[in-house]
């Protein structure tokens, strides 16, 4: 007997997930997805004897219907033992139903052909429900998950949400273990949360000031409506900075050169703190000044807007003991559940229906009294300029990432070129790999985030080993790096860029300085004549890749290789809730293509060809084209087209007949430019134009807000 669910009604909004999503690919901009509240994900699987990381839904504010249909055929399924099929639910799932009978969460139940799930509201508290049946959804793997991201369209099966008609399959269950009730080791769904965070890597005095970060941990937030599983929007007192500006990052004191984010990690874009979700970016422009341990990243997936959210700071050792304690009850649910290991809680302010109360699992004792708002964990290694090398520190980026910085803050290419380098000797010896402990790693402009398995590896002893790598990279000087002169149509002022600029003005911001025209806002602050000049400097720009994935799938980050050809910008703020999928936009000093439709903050210029093809199903034994186009330190040159011309080119990229117009080449890594690079009498006169008209749009922002305040 085979088994499938038919979809009768899909809910708000329900996917495919599984536990832990893709890994690997946030180098290139591709999110892990996979389930949001990881806790009750794995939980929901164990009740009904599966693997944890078994596909299964998740349900955002409203679930949906299903119907159980078994056959004797092999549709829909790949097989089958005979008798009812085990299913459970679990998160906020309080009004499920299975023939209108109530269905405890944690529970596993019985279900016969024909019976029929209604998964209902999701709530009163939490946002996200669960729905595991034994031997998980058979769909096909993409990109080594089942997991939907539905920004991308792919995974899950449709790439999409849940539609009514859809035949979801039941795969093999010879291989499961025996059920379990595990209500009593649910977690508690509530409207306040605490979440522990390891404060850092970025911090005071350099980025902020000491009150700023107290007031950071001390203040209680509220869970704005605009979060979703990109990230979660924390509304609450603005966050205050120890600088102006971000310099060549840009003009807002929240921009950086780009760096990686970990999911967890909670960046603050313009005043406003996000804690990036699963589906979230990888490598972005915006200030860390916290992460999210691993054992609270659960909670994220049942955030719901106006919970209120307090941020704990706590030790790497206490976020240990919290990760150990979470370990123990995964590994054997079923002896958590008999022990009742949770002690009694709170009352919740609004408990699910049929579901055991648990407390928010939270460690008995504050903070160690050493530990401040304002401290960050001390650099795991320090190591000073030496030899021509710039100095190199490496911090934890929350407790399951490190991130490794060089040099000062400042726009260096030569220091771009020595993380590449130390990437290749760290790859080279074998130690960026999920068996060595490290299943994550991203470059970005002067660091290189590294995610860890912490029960498999050391920080202390990962940063040792990249402590050895690093007096182990060549000079750049003399380095020669095969690459690529890559050519990409460009169609300037592009209808569809100008209606993301309209929706802004309309929906978001509407005063915003860079509306209602992206380009004269970039000629503005750059001191140029009029706009075209500016479309004459991004055509005669040759722009060096230094980045993939901003913003999501193979998204190249570049900038231009001459510095008489960097336009400087800020990036929105607050982020638009649109961006075409290619849009080309400048940021800070660099240009990006957009790999997908979806949120943005560059300022728009105009928009290109695809440089990400939707990946297929996995095949067993074979290695697939890589469906990002373009690779790290490839040379962009921009080739104007007319409207029609790109949307022709467009098609074609998209659907394989033509490819991106390459010729192989090679970079001499010791040619690219310095800050401290002598320059031609007329780059400094560019550059100090750019400069002033950068500090006089500066001023305007100041004047503004004082007017406003009545200052």
């Amino acid at each position: 007997m085979t088994w499938r669910l038919d979809v009768l009604a899909p809910g708000v909004q329900t996917s495919v997930q599984d536990l832990g999503g893709r890994r690997g690919l946030w180098r290139v901009g591709v999110p892990p997805s996979g389930a949001y509240d990881t806790l009750s994900f794995a939980l929901a699987n164990a009740a009904v004897g599966n693997d944890p990381g078994a596909a299964g839904l998740e349900a955002v504010l409203g679930g949906p219907t299903l119907r159980f249909t078994a056959s004797t055929g092999s549709e829909g399924s790949d097989g089958g033992t005979r008798g009812p099929l085990l299913a459970a639910v679990t998160g906020a799932c309080g009004e499920a139903r299975l023939n209108g009978r109530a269905v405890r969460p944690g529970e596993p139940f019985a279900a016969y052909d024909g019976d029929v799930l209604a998964f209902g509201p999701c709530g009163p508290a939490g946002l996200r429900g669960y729905l595991a049946v034994r031997g998980g959804l058979a769909v096909d793997r993409v990109l080594g998950s089942r997991a939907t991201f539905l920004l991308g369209g792919f995974g899950g099966g449709t790439g999409s949400a849940l539609a009514a008609g859809d035949v979801l399959g039941v795969g093999r269950d010879e291989n499961c273990a025996a059920p379990a009730a595990l209500t009593a080791v649910l977690p508690a769904l509530a409207d306040r949360w605490t979440l522990r965070v390891i404060p850092g890597p970025h911090g005071a005095p350099d980025y902020f000031t000491g009150d700023a970060l107290a007031e950071l941990f001390a203040a209680v937030w509220t869970v704005d409506h605009r979060s979703d599983r990109t990230g979660t929007r924390l509304a609450g007192p603005a966050v205050r900075f120890a600088r102006d500006d971000g310099g060549e990052a840009g003009l807002h004191p929240c921009n950086i050169h780009d760096s990686a984010y970990p999911v967890g990690g909670i960046m603050i874009s313009g005043d406003t703190p996000v804690i990036v979700g699963p589906d979230g970016p990888s490598l972005g422009g915006f200030v860390v000044p916290a992460g999210v341990i691993q054992a609270d990243l659960w909670k994220l997936g049942q955030l719901r807007p106006g919970d209120r959210v307090r941020l704990e700071p706590v030790t790497p050792a206490q976020a240990e003991i919290a990760r150990e304690e979470r370990r123990r009850l995964l590994a054997d649910p079923r002896a958590a559940a008999a022990a009742v290991i949770f002690p009694p809680p709170p009352a919740p302010s609004a408990p699910p229906p049929g579901t055991a109360a648990q407390p928010d699992p939270q460690p008995d004792a504050r903070p160690d009294a050493q530990l401040t708002a304002q401290d960050r964990p001390a650099p795991l290694l320090s190591l000073p300029a030496q030899a021509g090398r710039p100095e190199l520190s490496v911090r934890l980026s929350g407790d399951h990432h490190l991130l490794v910085e060089v040099g000062p803050a400042r726009l260096d290419l030569t220091v771009r070129a020595r993380i590449h380098l130390l990437h290749r000797e760290l790859t080279a010896r074998a130690q960026l790999t999920a068996a060595a402990g490290v299943p994550e790693n991203v470059e970005g402009v002067r660091s290189l985030l590294l995610g860890f398995d912490p029960a498999v590896l050391d920080p202390r002893e990962l940063a040792a080993r990249v402590g050895d790598a690093w007096l182990a990279t060549p000079d750049p000087a003399g380095v020669e790096l095969p690459v690529r002169e890559v050519t990409m149509p460009i169609c300037f002022d592009d209808p569809d860029a100008h209606e993301a600029m309209r929706r802004y003005q309309r929906g978001v911001r509407p005063d915003a300085p860079w509306c209602p025209d992206n380009v004269e806002f970039i000629r503005r602050v750059n001191g140029l004549r009029d706009r075209d000049e500016v479309f004459e400097i991004v055509q005669k720009a040759t722009y060096l890749v230094i980045g993939l994935g901003d913003v999501y799938l193979g998204a190249p980050l570049a900038v231009p290789l001459d510095p008489a050809h960097r336009l400087v910008t800020t990036k929105y703020d607050p982020p638009r809730t649109w961006t075409p999928e290619n849009a080309v936009g400048i940021g800070g000093a660099y240009l990006c293509v957009y790999g997908m439709e979806g949120p943005g903050g560059y300022q728009l210029v105009g928009r290109t060809v695809p440089v990400w093809r939707k990946p297929a199903a996995d095949q067993a034994g074979r290695s697939p084209e890589p469906a990002w186009l373009l690779r790290n330190f490839d040379l962009l040159r921009f080739e104007p087209v007319g409207h029609d011309e790109l949307l022709e080119l467009r098609a074609a990229v998209a659907d394989g007949t033509i490819g991106l117009s390459m010729r192989e080449t090679t970079l001499d890594l010791g040619t690219l430019p310095g800050p401290d690079t002598p320059q031609p009498p007329e780059t400094m006169d560019f550059i100090q134009l750019r400069e002033r008209a950068f500090a006089a749009e500066r001023a305007r922002w100041a004047q503004a807000a004082a007017a406003k305040t009545g200052a």
